[in-house]
């Protein structure tokens, strides 16, 4: 399965921060906002990601992660023109896709949670359909939103309704199989004048291979679309790594113990560090080896 991190649009929400560097490049607490996203396809097993952006910030990113090796990855980079809307990703990511199933992470999206990686790893197995996850939320009117059934399975999928059929808010993480190229390309422009994923998922809920994994209170979801957000995502992180001394999303660690590099890589990307707090961690990993 193949990867891609939507980090494109202009960010107005969160102006004036966004004027001069993207959304998914300001920090949340101790590292960009796009760590958390990458994070996630790191832990579900998913090497070959597309990061697709903007034109201004593609140089950004490549000087960020360059084309991933260090960290045992294969990213490569495109350009959003304009925000046409999610699936665009599909339909410019072809190429990169080359027919494999994907998985498609808002970029400004953040999921923690005890047993997140094996979850991610299972669902990343996927080879028909798809498969969206449902989170419990107080105003599901912000969000598309999912009707289930008695048994579970999903009735209907409305984007920012006025009247929420349910609590269940769709969230920014998207597994398909090799027909999402296909489909995004039938879709049609909306009243807004994007293309819509609440669209895209209907077409597979159409052929009966859409299924909803809902989220439980043992994980945590987090977009970051305003101050507000951001600030809150930002002191949620400080928290959980104050108190376990833990990171949360450090890409550097996820790669070594996923074995996606070698100890002697894992030094070398140390060393790239100058002192400080993120360095020393990293550091700290290599101690408790011998511990």
């Amino acid at each position: 399965m193949k990867g891609i991190i939507l980090a494109g649009g202009t960010g107005s929400r969160l102006a004036p921060l966004t004027n001069v560097v993207c959304k998914q490049l300001l920090p949340v607490f101790d590292k960009p906002l796009v760590y958390y996203p990458l994070s996630v396809l790191m832990l579900a097993g998913i090497r070959d990601i597309l990061i697709i952006t903007t034109s201004r910030d593609k140089a950004a990113f490549a000087s960020l992660f360059k084309d991933g090796s260090q960290l045992g990855l294969n990213i490569q980079y495109e350009v959003q023109e304009s925000p046409k809307g999610i699936p665009e990703a599909f339909i410019i990511g072809e190429k990169f896709i080359a027919g494999s199933p994907v998985c498609l992470i808002l970029g400004d999206n953040i999921f923690y949670g005890e047993g997140l990686p094996l979850y991610l790893q299972n669902i990343a197995t996927l080879k028909e359909g798809a498969c969206l996850f449902g989170y419990y939320v107080k105003d599901p009117s912000r969000y598309g939103v999912a009707e289930l059934d008695s048994a579970g399975k999903v009735k209907s999928i409305e984007e920012k309704p006025q009247k929420p059929k349910s609590h269940y808010a769709v969230t920014g993480l998207y597994f398909y199989d090799n027909q999402v190229v296909s489909l995004a390309k039938t879709l049609k422009p909306s009243k807004r004048g994007e293309l819509e994923i609440s669209d895209l998922n209907c077409l597979y809920l159409e052929k009966a291979q859409l299924r909803l994994e809902v989220m439980g209170r043992g994980i945590a979801w987090l977009d970051t679309g305003t101050h507000e957000s951001l600030h809150d995502a930002s002191k949620f992180v400080e928290v959980i790594e104050s108190r376990q001394g833990l990171k949360i999303a450090c890409v550097e660690e996820i790669a070594f113990l996923l074995n996606y590099i070698s100890r002697d890589a894992f030094i070398e990307l140390i060393e790239e560090y100058p002192q400080s707090q993120y360095r020393s961690y990293l550091e700290s990993i290599l101690m408790r080896e011998f511990a």
